[in-house]
């Protein structure tokens, strides 16, 4: 029983400390953000990074997500004679929620993890401390613009989403179970307004910051050598997935 206590006690202290270290690197990247010099080259890089290359995965992710709410949808729908409502829900669901969230959820795993294992291997191989010891602060250097990168980023591919979920939807709706195209579209935009947008956007961007802040937090501080940058880079994933889905239930109370 004492080693059970003993055990669950240890859990609660590192997750304290993982917290505890990972606002301590948040205050420090802000502070840091706004200090000259600006390599602004290196922010458009990590941009092309973050945002570009995870075109692909949010494509595929995204477009069969809003197909299979459609179709789901549909066929629940149906037995209430409520088809008409398909389209405002895809469209809805996409907007508020499945996108920003997905899209969250897809980068964190993409790029949070490729982040971790590229600062915990430099970790490991001295090169921070190389950094240091050349009056180069690694928060700027190196957390700064990735997480930069994914606050603008972030937003763009939800927008991408957005579209490519709804355009989905319509898609099965329309060519597989014989929706009026009209209607559809029509249905679509009747009952959304700015704030789903606006809601989705703000959620995205936040989304941005976690995933990129908590890869460069856990391979900041990893140790234990090549099997430290492999724990550091599995620990990245998970906990920016978890702390992504636990963030949205909040950021959802609070904008609507």
């Amino acid at each position: 029983m004492t080693a059970i206590l003993d055990r669950i006690g240890r859990t609660f202290i590192r997750l304290f400390e993982q917290t505890g270290l990972w606002f301590d690197a948040l205050w420090k990247t802000f502070t840091w953000m706004l200090r000259p010099p600006y390599d602004v080259g290196e922010w458009f890089r990590q941009m092309v990074r973050v945002g570009v290359d995870s075109i692909p995965v949010v494509f595929l992710t995204t477009m069969f997500t809003g197909m299979v709410l459609a179709l789901q949808t549909f066929s629940g729908f149906q037995r209430v004679h409520a088809e008409q409502f398909v389209a405002s829900v895809v469209a809805l669901a996409m907007l508020r929620e499945l996108s920003p969230v997905l899209v969250g959820l897809m980068v964190a795993g993409r790029i949070g993890s490729s982040m971790a294992a590229e600062i915990g291997t430099m970790r490991v191989t001295e090169q921070l401390d190389a950094l240091k010891a050349l009056a180069t602060e690694p928060i700027q250097y190196l957390f700064v613009p990735r997480v930069i990168a994914g606050i603008v980023m972030l937003p763009f591919l939800a927008i991408l989403g957005d579209a490519l979920g709804v355009y989905g939807g319509y898609i099965v709706s329309v060519k597989l179970l014989h929706a009026n195209p009209v209607q559809y579209k029509l249905n679509t935009f009747q009952f959304l307004d700015l704030k789903d947008v606006w809601s989705g956007l703000i959620k995205a961007s936040v989304f941005g910051l976690i995933l990129t802040l908590t890869g460069c937090v856990r391979g900041y501080y990893t140790t234990g050598g090549a099997e430290g940058v492999g724990r550091a880079t599995t620990n990245a994933v998970v906990s920016a997935s978890l702390i992504i889905l636990l963030s949205d239930f909040f950021l959802t109370k609070i904008l609507f």
